[in-house]
């Protein structure tokens, strides 16, 4: 059987319109670091998209019901990744946190293979486990462990974003399983005081909870991105400035290539561009729904729910709070964002969605 061809030709245009945005937003960064134009392009391609290619094929060869037999393998693998961030020679630090594994050149964030590996794990878990998946002792405390495990690794790793996505993908996985409503509301309030507490005890944090509050909190310091971001996005109007006519790019705005590239996007595209993205991620989530949907058997439902929640929910957070929507979370935008690794397994997992979609 041949894979959806919707969702294949949704991936498509996410795809290109990610290399379209990207080769745009980079110019300014190129510009003041006299490097080629295509610079940073070639390198996504380079480390992301052939790489990525190679396992999205893969993934849409190898039979979905394969991962299920190595999914506590891939798991623990992702932990140990991602702790491995943490040992000398191994970890890279940048802006203050260790997030990435250097490999000679080349650097790789072990969190986004991590992801992966929780939500096929809590896949296989909860597929196999049936109506126990309600209980306290089979439902909830396995669920606690494995978010904890993951969760202590990018606690130290001041990773919150992360964090907060595997959570909220993980509880949306154990409500569509069964999970009991009782569980669901003890997981939702525990995440809330840990989340309060992380970010009472971390002043960037906090600034940044101020700055959503009251955005005219340090103009030129916490909430110098988010008042960046907001002339960006405003300054695009109802079509935009054009492709390539970004100003803010332009060491105005923070990480025009990572977690601000929306609002590059907004400007050169305008209201109508936004709208056009957004709704591309909105029909990505609605035709990976329906391939869940009509998948043969519990564990590709809940393997391909949670891969499209994985892949939406942070997309649309990050351009929430590019908005001021939703406090800064330093959540990249998914397809669109620079990172090699981030666009590598999100290939696999879109792989993955279509490989399930073959058999619905």
């Amino acid at each position: 059987m041949k894979s959806d061809p919707i969702l294949k030709g949704i991936i498509i245009i996410l795809l290109l319109a990610g290399f379209f945005i990207l080769a745009s937003a980079s110019i300014g960064i190129t510009t003041a670091q006299k490097l080629p134009s295509n610079y940073f392009l070639l390198r996504q391609l380079a480390t992301g998209g052939i790489t990525g290619l190679i396992l999205f094929f893969m993934a849409g060869r190898v039979p979905y019901k394969r991962w299920r037999s190595f999914s506590l393998f891939i798991f623990i693998l992702g932990l140990g990744l991602t702790a491995a961030v943490f040992l000398p020679r191994v970890g890279l630090e940048a802006g203050g946190a260790k997030r990435w594994l250097a490999l000679g050149s080349l650097t790789f964030q072990p969190a986004e293979f991590l992801k992966f590996g929780f939500i096929l794990y809590l896949a296989a878990y909860f597929s196999s486990s049936g109506r126990k998946v309600s209980s306290l002792s089979q439902g909830l405390a396995p669920f606690l462990v494995a978010v904890g495990l993951a969760g202590i690794l990018l606690i130290f790793q001041k990773d919150l974003g992360t964090l907060v996505v595997m959570a909220l993908s993980g509880l949306f996985l154990f409500w569509v399983a069964g999970g009991k409503l009782r569980h669901i509301l003890i997981l939702v309030l525990l995440g809330g005081v840990l989340f309060a507490a992380l970010v009472y005890f971390e002043p960037y944090r906090l600034s940044r909870i101020r700055v959503f509050v009251d955005p005219g909190y340090e103009p030129q310091g916490a909430g110098y991105q988010i008042k960046q971001s907001l002339i960006a996005i405003g300054s695009g109007g109802v079509f935009g400035r054009g492709f390539g006519m970004s100003r803010q790019k332009f060491q105005y705005l923070p990480e025009p290539m990572g977690d601000s590239i929306f609002a590059v996007a907004a400007e050169e595209f305008g209201f109508v561009g936004s709208l056009i993205l957004i709704f591309l991620f909105l029909a990505f989530a609605w035709r990976g729904f329906y391939v869940s949907r009509h998948a043969p058997d519990t564990f590709g439902k809940l393997f391909s729910s949670g891969l499209v929640i994985l892949i939406v929910l942070p997309s649309l957070v990050n351009i929430a709070a590019l908005s001021g929507l939703l406090p800064l979370a330093g959540i990249p935008l998914i397809f669109i964002s620079q990172g090699g690794s981030a666009l590598a397994m999100t290939l696999l997992e879109v792989g993955i969605l279509l490989n399930i979609s073959k058999t619905s």
